[in-house]
């Protein structure tokens, strides 16, 4: 009998193939960070909600020194923003040429309680560009390429203001429905928009933690939910149905 591999590797692997026609590389990185990597570089406030123990991780007991010589603590990371950091310390460590064009999809972790629309444990992919030429309209038609091609309809995008620690300005992102291409229908709740990531420039604070002059480059990133996008497209409406091993699931694809 012939097996089938799962919804969420089909998914990442289908991400990675769009990117990389646009350019962009697909990274990956640690999945236990360090607090500098997940929160501090991304301009994320030492009083920030996000680092409370109610959405993240903490490993008790191990800890580690920041570049400044404080210490720090360990987590799960509770996003893939962490290879904003990484890469770019790499670019500027290995004298690699501008621009950065990489896609980040992996596993992410927060300490909130599971229900059909929220898991402890999912999946998020991450794009970031880096370069002198980067701008909002350069941001847009990126992601408009990406969700046309995933969802196979020509789609439109639109932003709406919204606040994010390491992006100015920042945005929430709105895709036109792919089922109904912008009409109304059930899926959008008649709206013809679904809601679906956030994204932005890259605040100049994120570029200098990761040691790139930001009067020289600019940047944008963008951000959404794997597990969401699957949900989307195959009207799965349990998330916990992606992560239970039923091969019901996993053997529709």
């Amino acid at each position: 009998m012939n097996g089938h591999i799962h919804p969420i590797t089909l998914a990442i692997a289908r991400i990675s193939d769009i990117f990389s026609k646009l350019g962009f590389d697909t990274v990956d990185g640690p999945e236990l960070e360090d607090e500098w990597h997940n929160f501090d570089a991304l301009n994320v406030a030492k009083d920030h909600p996000s680092r409370d123990m109610q959405d993240t991780f903490w490993i008790k007991g191990k800890k580690g020194i920041d570049k400044f010589g404080e210490e720090m603590g360990y987590v799960l990371r509770t996003h893939t923003s962490n290879m904003q950091i990484r890469t770019m310390e790499k670019y500027v460590a290995e004298g690699k040429e501008f621009p950065i064009a990489i896609c980040c999809p992996g596993k992410v972790f927060r300490n909130e309680a599971t229900d059909a629309t929220h898991e402890a444990q999912f999946h998020q992919v991450e794009m970031l560009y880096v370069g002198k030429d980067a701008s909002l309209a350069m941001m847009i038609g990126v992601i408009e390429k990406f969700f046309s091609e995933f969802f196979g309809e020509h789609l439109i995008i639109r932003l709406r203001s919204s606040y994010f620690p390491f992006v100015e300005p920042g945005n929430e992102v709105d895709m036109q429905c792919f089922k109904c291409v912008g009409k109304g229908c059930s899926l959008c709740k008649q709206t013809g928009w679904i809601e679906i990531g956030g994204a932005g420039m890259v605040h100049p604070k994120v570029l200098e933690a990761g040691g790139i002059n930001p009067r020289e480059y600019k940047g944008f990133a963008f951000g959404c939910g794997i597990d969401r996008m699957l949900m989307l497209k195959y009207g799965i409406d349990d998330v916990r149905l992606l992560y239970n091993g039923d091969l019901r699931v996993v053997n529709q694809f």
